[in-house]
């Protein structure tokens, strides 16, 4: 077995309304210095070993992200 993680973040050019929201609550919660916030989705992947790399790609951009405003990462980490 395996576990992979796929992370799914905005597109730079899209507006992030929800990390915009966070990145204001900030500074009234007392947090200062953060100057931006973005918000996505991370997924971890349990997967037995003959599920290769281009599988995973299909997941992430089929499933998990949708490619025309998200970008996606998927990595292979150590259980």
């Amino acid at each position: 077995m395996a576990r992979v993680v796929v992370d799914v973040m905005p597109k730079p050019e899209i507006l992030d309304p929800q990390g915009q929201a966070v990145a204001g609550a900030l500074p009234r919660l007392g947090f200062e210095g953060v100057t931006d916030v973005r918000q996505g989705k991370h997924f971890v992947l349990e997967v037995d070993d003959s599920v290769d790399d281009e599988t995973l790609a299909k997941i992430a951009e089929g499933l998990l992200a949708n490619p025309v405003i998200e970008d996606w990462t998927v990595r292979r980490v150590e259980a």
